[in-house]
């Protein structure tokens, strides 16, 4: 039975619409216009076009922020990639961990990106959940009131390198240099942080389980669902997505199938500034990258030791007749 974690008035949030300047050389963004409500910023995520994928001046619903989050866990790394239900959209997608940015914090989405993580990334454990903190700050506990978190054994996040062309909020460089595009399907600008996540040595029998918001109703309602941890890792060889998805239940990983899975535009092809497409399908993706689907386990594979030497008496028997 899904747990509810916390209740809130979307009416509360509020964001605002942006000016978008772009060049091959970098990109800046400011607010215009007056404060929006959560189903205000919804009608205003209409498509839009562009001629120049370089070069450009337009005006936009809302900032969005994502992140590359790559987890360390027991000397292997991960992308960590969430199942979210859009409702926005009607489709089920895989999707880098990512929400909106409040109008208060328009120039510092990094803010927002870390809050981001700890309202979507659960990491338990059987003493508790592991609370976080990014340098010297303290990740917030968003469901304190429901769960009991560790403070003596805290994952860490850290900057990755960040990307080659600036982004700026007026005329203020945004740290760590997020990844940038616009959506046109969506009239928003996304910016993604890459992030390192890294787990605690002494954290054993980890579990880990993303939260996601959804509408009901008058209320934004955050469930913790066990039996649909909705969380899955990527594992990297040598910095590189190896084509294989998994969740992570008390230290083990149970593979995830990828049977009409689709990605979220995050992963789509970029041209210039822009990303044209909603998704992208999980075959599409590993073809764009020159990655192969692995090849799954043939009968054979799947037997257990006492059959396979069953099977190897009998084979060579009837090849001797």
């Amino acid at each position: 039975m899904p747990r509810t974690l916390i209740r809130k008035n979307p009416s509360n949030f509020k964001t605002l619409p942006l000016y978008v300047e772009a060049t091959p050389d970098g990109l800046s963004y400011q607010s215009v216009g007056r404060p929006l409500n959560f189903s205000q910023t919804l009608q205003r995520r209409r498509p839009v076009t562009v001629a120049n994928a370089e070069h450009f001046a337009l005006e936009l619903a809302n900032l969005g922020v994502s992140v590359r989050l790559t987890l360390r866990w027991q000397n292997r790394d991960y992308w960590v990639l969430v199942r979210q239900r859009r409702q926005d959209r009607g489709d089920v997608v895989l999707k880098l961990i990512s929400g909106y940015v409040p109008a208060h914090e328009l120039n510092l989405p990094l803010h927002t990106a870390i809050q981001e993580i700890a309202e979507e990334c659960l990491l338990e454990t059987p003493e508790g959940w592991l609370g976080g903190r990014f340098n010297d700050t303290w990740l917030p506990a968003p469901y304190a009131t429901a769960l009991h978190y560790r403070e003596a054994m805290p994952f860490r996040l850290m900057p990755e390198s960040g990307a080659a062309r600036p982004v700026r909020c007026a005329n203020l460089q945004l740290i760590e240099r997020p990844r940038a595009y616009v959506h046109l399907p969506t009239a928003s600008l996304q910016l993604i942080y890459d992030l390192r996540l890294e787990v605690p040595k002494e954290a054993k029998s980890l579990s880990l389980f993303h939260v996601d918001e959804r509408l009901e109703g008058d209320q934004l309602v955050a469930r913790l669902d066990r039996k649909r941890p909705d969380l899955y890792l990527m594992p990297l060889q040598d910095g590189q997505p190896v084509p294989e998805l998994y969740t992570l239940k008390k230290d083990q990983l149970y593979p995830a199938s990828t049977r009409g899975l689709y990605l979220a535009e995050s992963f789509a092809r970029q041209e210039g500034w822009l990303v044209r497409d909603e998704r992208i399908r999980w075959k599409d993706w590993l073809k764009q990258q020159g990655l192969s689907q692995p090849d799954k386990p043939s009968g054979l594979s799947r037997l257990t030791g006492k059959a396979k030497q069953l099977l190897k008496k009998i084979v060579p028997h009837k090849a001797a007749r």
